[in-house]
C-alpha cells in the first residue's frame, strides 16, 4: 500500500472515531448516486448527512476537481486533512477537520445545506444496506 493511501486510511479512521464520539454512524468509501465515492459519509440522529473529503497533501487537493460533485449529497461538507496540511488553501465556505489515525477535531464548522427529501430517503436506505452488508462480511465472510 502506498504511503498516501495508508495516510488517507489513517485519517478516515480518525474521522470515523470523531463521528462515533458525536453519536453519528459513519462509513468509508460510500458511493453516492452520481457514482462518486465519498471518503467518509456520516449520518446523525436527525437523518442529516456529512461528507468528508480526505486530502493527504497539497498535490492531492490540487489534482482533485471532483469534490464539488459531493455537495448535493450531504447536509454538511468538510475537508479532512492532517495537522501539517496548509489549510489556508482550502475553500473557506466548507468545513475543516484536522485528523490523524487516532482521532479528529472540527476546526471550522460546515454550514448546513439540506439535501432534498427524495435524495435523503434513497441515500439513507443505501447507507443502511451498505453498513449491514459490511457488518455481515465481518461476521460471516463466506456469505
Amino acid at each position: 500500500m502506498t504511503g498516501n493511501r495508508q495516510r488517507a486510511l489513517d485519517l478516515a479512521r480518525g474521522i470515523g472515531r470523531m463521528f462515533a464520539t458525536m453519536n453519528q454512524a459513519s462509513v468509508t468509501e460510500f458511493t453516492v448516486r452520481n457514482g462518486r465515492r465519498a471518503d467518509v459519509l456520516a449520518l446523525d440522529g436527525k437523518g442529516r448527512f456529512t461528507i468528508v473529503e480526505v486530502k493527504t497533501s497539497v498535490a492531492d487537493f490540487q489534482s482533485d476537481a471532483k469534490w464539488p460533485d459531493y455537495l448535493d449529497f450531504c447536509d454538511f461538507y468538510y475537508f479532512g486533512v492532517p495537522e501539517d496540511f496548509p489549510a489556508h488553501i482550502l475553500p473557506e465556505e466548507h468545513g475543516l477537520i484536522i485528523a490523524d489515525r487516532y482521532g479528529a477535531a472540527i476546526w471550522r464548522p460546515a454550514s448546513e445545506s439540506p439535501v432534498n427529501a427524495a435524495r435523503r430517503k434513497a441515500q439513507t436506505l443505501a447507507f443502511a444496506i451498505q453498513a449491514a452488508r459490511r457488518l455481515r462480511q465481518l461476521t460471516d465472510p463466506g456469505v
